[in-house]
This record gives structure tokens, sequence and C-alpha cells, in this order.
């Protein structure tokens, strides 16, 4: 089988077409140079260059080897480069999964710290469920994950990385929406568009717990699993919802958003999960840093 360096020779002799000028750019001498070639030649049974009256000129099967050696060269010289950038801490690629909802402000927030400060770490984004996530980390095919809060604990470890209150939202219309904030009691009654308790069960029992601690019964006409389509039903007039303040993001036209005036606040959570005791460099790297960037102070 050939070598690199014979490849690296035949290259130098087609771009130069003279092999003395081709030995200097190699830094060596002409006859070892010319005996790469040769046993370039031979282990291809094929001519790849032509000699006659001092002139070098490729012949069609050089040609045709020419684009697949500059191939090879550039391919191995990329392997190389990834092998050494897996041995560094700040750079390589790390795979990080999120779930729909941290697009709305979250993950643009967290590609920004991670492009200022690992320029050389490449995210390799999929977008799953909380469930899919974990299953994924426990597995070793994600390093990160983007996820509500979750049960598995021997399967993942986690931290909180963001921590944001619910608002109100509401037809722009509606009368409730001429108050400035409005307290759990105001949804007493009211047409409500409320998380799927099966499909996104997080939301679900932190809104519905709390509801119930306040003696609260809505009038529940929908349930969905998607912040973005609960939306949807609100700008439709369909009813009133509570939804984390980040979706107000999304813009829908016709809705209003209201604070929700309770103590302590109604808040939902996302997390940090990662596989613990499985130690590599840079997704490590990653980790800590966005934690350092975006999760509140322990304890906050």
């Amino acid at each position: 089988m050939f070598q690199l360096s014979q490849l690296r020779c035949f290259v130098a002799v087609t771009t130069e077409l003279h092999f003395g000028r081709a030995a200097a750019l190699l830094h060596m001498t002409q006859p070892p140079l010319t005996r790469q070639i040769q046993l370039l030649e031979h282990e291809l049974g094929v001519r790849l260059l032509d000699r006659a009256g001092g002139s070098v000129r490729l012949t069609l099967a050089g040609r045709t080897f020419l684009r697949e050696a500059e191939d090879i060269l550039r391919r191995s010289e990329a392997a190389v480069l990834a092998a050494r950038r897996a041995l560094r801490a700040d750079a390589g690629t790390v795979t990080v999964g999120f779930i729909p909802a941290t697009s709305y402000a979250l993950l643009p927030r967290l590609m920004d710290v991670a492009r200022r400060q690992l320029p050389e770490v490449r995210l390799l984004l999929r977008e799953m469920q909380t469930a899919d996530q974990i299953e994924a980390i426990g597995a070793g095919t994600v390093e990160l994950g983007i996820v509500r809060p979750f049960a598995q604990r021997g399967v993942a470890a986690a931290r909180c990385l963001v921590r944001e209150p619910f608002v109100v939202a509401l037809p722009a219309g509606h009368a409730l929406a001429r108050r400035r904030t409005l307290p759990p009691a105001a949804l007493e009654n009211e047409p409500f568009v409320e998380y799927c308790p099966s499909e996104s069960r997080y939301l679900y029992e932190v809104v519905a717990g709390r509801l119930r601690a306040e003696g609260v019964r809505p009038n529940t006409v929908h349930t969905l699993s998607h912040t973005h389509s609960i939306l949807a039903l609100v700008s439709a007039g369909m009813g009133i919802a509570l939804v984390p303040r980040s979706a107000m993001g999304l813009r829908y036209r016709g809705v209003a958003y209201r604070p929700l005036d309770c103590e302590p606040a109604l808040e939902v959570e996302l997390h940090l999960a990662w596989r613990p005791h499985d130690r590599r460099e840079v997704s490590d790297t990653l980790r800590d840093v966005l934690l350092q960037a975006l999760a509140p102070p322990a304890g906050g």
C-alpha cells in the first residue's frame, strides 16, 4: 500500500512539473523523490507521469489519481487536527440536546456564550423532549441536555440553568387585560387552556398544583402539549393560559401578557443535564462555562 509521503511527493511534482523544484519544495534531494514516485507507480501498476525532454506531464491515470491523492491528503490532515483537538479542553464537538421551549430565549443565549468563550467548540444540536434526552444522555449519544426537571437522577446529573416566572396570557380584548397584574383568583371559572398532563407533565403539575393550592378552579377548555399551540388558541380568543415568561418572545398577535401576582412566585425551571462520571474534557468545559454564565446563584 502506498504511503502518505509518496502522495505528498506526487502532488509536489504535479504542482511544479519539475523534479528538481519539487525536491526543493519538499526539502529533499531529487534521487529520493524520483524513487518515491517510482515506488508509487509500481504499487498502483500505472504510469502517473510522462518524463520526456526534461519536461513532466501527467498521464490520464495521473490526472485521475491526482484528484484522489489531494483528497486523501486533505482528509488525513483533518483527521490529525481532529485527533489533536480531542485532547484539548477548549476545542472539539459537543452534542447538545434541547427541548423546543428553549428556542424562545435560552438557546440563543447559550449559543452566544459558547461562541464567545469557546470559539473552537462546535455545538451539534438535537431537538428532543426531556425523556428522550435523558435516555440519550444515559446511552452516551447526547453529552449535555437542556431539559425540564426529571426524576431519573441515577441516569443523569443536573443543575438548574434558568428559573423564570409564569405570566398570564390572555386575548388582548379580554376584560382582565385592563389590569396591570392578575392574582390566581382571577382565573376562577375563566375558559382555560392548559398543558397536557401526559405530554407536558412537568408544566401541567406546576400549574395545576399551584391553582389547587390557591383554591382556584378554572374552566379547562383545551389541553395542549406545546406553548406555541396554547398561545395560538389564546390569540384566537379560545381562553386564557399560564405560560413561562420567555414565551412572550413568540409575539403572537392579539395576545396580552400580565404578571401573575402571587407569593411565592409561580416559577418554572430548565436544567442542564449530563452523564455523571463520564469524563470528557471539552464537554465538561462547556458545561462549566454555561453554568457559570447562565445559572442562578445556588439557593437563589
